[in-house]
């Protein structure tokens, strides 16, 4: 089989290739040697846009540093401004990988990856999922996932299936006959490994479960089944594998960075010390020791085109008392759940739907800061959103009518303006909460 996914990321001027080769080097480090790459890479990102990004100069307030824990934690309210206006001196949108953040934190901005660090993203990928026999060029995926479902997002996202050899299973309705479909397709398709959101996969494994199915006996060419953009409760990971007899493997990861951590096969959550530089923080922007809990501070030591340096992510954590800076281990993340939402038909959507339905509420003029929906009954949501001004009319017809795409017609929303939204007491902000 052609490596369509290696080709497709050259193809668009992803040097994959290079960035496969240096990933091999940084891995094959020694300790110190690994120490000593790291602390390189830090001063080097520093310099590079404090003497390249007029956004960060503004940030630090000077063009000089002397200490790492002088400099400043950037958050993702300092982010929610035109992209145009983080860029660093000689990229653009034209000559760089720009998405989106999911917003699940309710924090969403635009974001831009130089095109090196891009490939980088999926070396890095690749490597990890190499841990159990998973091969990106080869290996097909059933993906638990949404999809865009204007007619030019619907085919951008298929044409991407095809070039990463994945199946979509799309997660905005996951009723009984849905789930029935799914199975089918485990049975008649020869899928490699599973990925996709926590509790659409929970979801289906629940289905499993009722109908006494282990998912590995029906589809025996799976392998592995990797979790991500919410949180894996441990009953939740003892059910998935029982019901898909396979390996769960734990994934932690943002779309602005890279995989944060990932499940090694030793059942250790391991840090990205190869692309990324993980700290733990207290309130007061101190570096904590391992095994202390703080605030996951994290920074790109490769991305020229925007910069990510001591970025607060928005999740608390803890860094196990045993890791090096060589092979950090995260001990435990605390956040990062999402709730279920049920409907008048009886569809149930995950939390992570509204994920792209606030893609049509985002718009790179900053304009919503943050924003909360929770499900107050059945067919009734409330949106609270701090921005510079109303919604107009228009956008509120626009995110109703996503809502109706993606979801199911007739359900109420009501748009309220706020100066400042409620966080929990870690200072986190949850996007989505069903009060039903």
């Amino acid at each position: 089989m052609l490596p369509l996914f290696d080709l497709s990321l050259q193809f668009n001027g992803y040097p994959i290739k290079e960035a496969k080769a240096e990933l091999q080097k940084i891995t094959g480090l020694t300790a110190s040697e690994k120490e000593q790459f790291i602390e390189n890479k830090k001063r080097e990102i520093v310099e590079f846009h404090l003497n390249n990004n007029p956004f960060y100069q503004k940030l630090v307030g000077s063009k000089s540093f002397n200490k790492w824990n002088e400099l400043p934690v950037l958050n993702k309210q300092n982010l929610q401004k035109p992209l145009i206006e983080r860029l660093s001196n000689g990229y653009s949108l034209k000559n760089s990988y720009v998405s989106k953040t999911s917003g699940s934190s309710g924090d969403p901005f635009i974001f831009a990856r130089d095109k090196y660090t891009h490939a980088l993203f999926w070396a890095s990928t690749a490597y990890r999922y190499g841990w159990y026999g998973i091969d990106l060029n080869t290996s097909y995926q059933a993906r638990f996932y949404g999809i865009p479902m204007n007619f030019i997002g619907y085919q951008k996202e298929r044409i991407k299936d095809f070039l990463s050899n994945r199946f979509r299973l799309p997660i905005f309705d996951l009723s009984y006959p849905i789930l029935e479909r799914f199975l089918k397709y485990f049975r008649t398709k020869k899928f490699d490994y599973i990925n996709g959101y926590t509790s659409s996969i929970v979801l289906f494994a629940k289905f499993l479960q009722q109908k006494n199915i282990v998912l590995k006996d029906v589809c025996p060419s799976l392998k592995a089944c990797m979790v991500t953009s919410e949180m894996l409760f441990e009953e939740d990971k003892k059910l998935l594998q029982k019901q898909l007899g396979i390996p769960i493997i734990n994934e932690y990861g943002a779309s602005e960075l890279d995989l944060i951590a990932f499940q090694n096969p030793e059942g250790e959550w391991q840090v990205n010390a190869e692309t990324l530089f993980v700290e733990i923080l207290d309130d007061n922007g101190v570096a904590l020791p391992y095994g202390k809990k703080g605030r996951i501070v994290i920074t790109s030591l490769f991305n020229k085109a925007h910069p990510f340096i001591r970025y607060d992510i928005g999740d608390i954590g803890i860094l196990e008392k045993k890791g090096t800076l060589q092979k950090p281990i995260l001990q435990q993340l605390i956040g990062r759940t999402n709730d279920v939402a049920i409907l008048p038909s009886g569809k149930k959507a995950p939390g992570l739907t509204f994920y792209y339905i606030t893609k049509s509420i985002i718009e790179d003029d900053g304009n919503v800061k943050e924003f909360t929906i929770r499900q107050i009954k059945i067919d009734t949501f409330e949106i609270k959103y701090i921005g510079a001004v109303v919604l107009s009319q228009s956008q509120i017809k626009k995110i109703e009518q996503a809502i109706a795409l993606y979801l199911e017609p007739n359900l109420k929303f009501s748009f309220i303006k706020k100066d400042i939204l409620k966080r929990n007491k870690r200072g986190k902000l949850k996007q989505f909460k069903s009060m039903v």
